[in-house]
């Protein structure tokens, strides 16, 4: 067991040491990189993936239901909206 540990803890500086040494450029594009995914995951799901089955339906029955219901009759989508 004191192996498996030993391998994680040798991982874990080995990226930890990694970050310290890189340049200016690097740590720049890592911030760029971690802007760009808060603004995917955070902005773009508040504003244009709106939680359409806690808005229609009050309860976890009538969710699955209707989820169940577009799975199984995908013609019938329009008569819903």
């Amino acid at each position: 067991m004191q192996n498996n540990y030993n391998i994680f803890k040798r991982i874990f500086y080995f990226y930890v040491d990694g970050f310290r040494n890189m340049s200016s450029l690097g740590k720049y594009l890592w911030l760029i990189i971690l802007i760009k995914l808060f603004i995917m995951f955070f902005v773009l799901k508040l504003f244009f993936f709106p939680d359409i089955l806690n808005v229609k339906y009050d309860n976890d029955e009538e969710k699955s239901n209707h989820v169940i219901e577009r799975l199984t009759n995908p013609k019938s989508e329009k008569e819903d909206d």
